[in-house]
């Protein structure tokens, strides 16, 4: 007979705001999948209490956290190591506990990267559109440039992210890479395998999709769309129409965290069952 015990290891989830934030969801059924007695916190962080709630992370006993905005990058110099491609990346979304040090890893590329090979879409050598510049932009431009892309063309309205993360591309990974200003309605390289939609446009209540040419979007480009909620967006619907291949956002949204999932609890996470628990509550919204 085993014997009892009534402590839960405790994940956190730090943001400012967190109230509509659902990662609980997707991390509590794969816990329970599992039979792990571990429980994920949602909880209120201020940037000007940061550095102390991640400290208090090894004080409480925590196995980590996940990281949302505004903490990505405020939360670097509160970290005891990183890795490469956090480093790359210069983001943090996800910090484990090992020896009582804190690691941050960003997931957001990598579970991307999982969904695409899971649905047949190869990599290497492959041409390359990034709509966006921001937080998610740079996480999937990174791992896409890792994973020996050809070229990246990143298009942003602000030219001076934009034009940031094609140089860090070139740069620190040695793949090619150019930027082009979005201060129109942009077509995309026609030469392009895989569009990558990789701004908030369309995210839950948002209704719209993003100002490109949408005949330029045909196939045999794969159409992929970073936004999870809703799990078909307007972009995808428009892709899907003109007869390309398609990804949506949310087997991205669930590979990283099933990344964080093994992080934490050195199991392997039950990724179909976080799927379905997540949208099933998207499917209420």
């Amino acid at each position: 007979m085993s014997e009892k015990h009534y402590k839960s290891e405790l994940i956190g989830l730090f943001g400012s705001p967190v109230d509509e934030n659902p990662t609980v969801i997707t991390m509590e059924a794969g816990f329970k999948a599992l039979g792990l007695n571990y429980r994920y916190c949602t909880m209120e962080v201020k940037p000007e209490n940061l550095g102390t709630a991640v400290a208090a992370l090894k004080a409480l006993g925590f196995k980590g956290t996940n990281l949302t905005i505004p903490h990505k990058v405020a939360v670097i110099p509160h970290l005891d190591h990183l890795s490469e491609g956090a480093k790359l990346i210069g983001a943090v979304n996800t910090i484990y506990i090992k020896d009582g040090e804190t690691h941050g890893e960003n997931t957001d590329g990598k579970g991307f990267i999982i969904a695409l090979k899971e649905n047949g879409v190869s990599i290497e050598g492959k041409r390359i559109t990034i709509l966006g510049a921001g937080g998610a932009a740079r996480a999937v431009a990174v791992e896409l440039a890792l994973e020996k892309a050809a070229h990246i063309t990143i298009i942003n309205v602000n030219k001076e992210r934009g034009s940031t993360l094609s140089g860090l591309i070139r740069e620190k990974t040695g793949v090619s890479s150019d930027y082009i200003s979005w201060d129109h309605t942009c077509a995309i390289p026609p030469d392009t395998s895989i569009l990558v939609q990789a701004t908030s446009v369309g995210l839950f209540p948002d209704p719209n999709c993003p100002d490109i040419a949408y005949d330029t979007v045909r196939p045999p480009m794969v159409a992929c769309d970073v936004v999870p909620n809703p799990p078909e967006t307007l972009f995808i619907r428009k892709a899907k129409e003109n007869g390309c291949k398609t990804l949506t956002g949310l087997p991205m949204l669930v590979n990283q965290a099933g990344i964080g999932f093994r992080l934490w609890t050195g199991r392997e996470a039950p990724v179909d069952v976080m799927m379905e628990a997540t949208l099933n509550e998207f499917s209420k919204s």
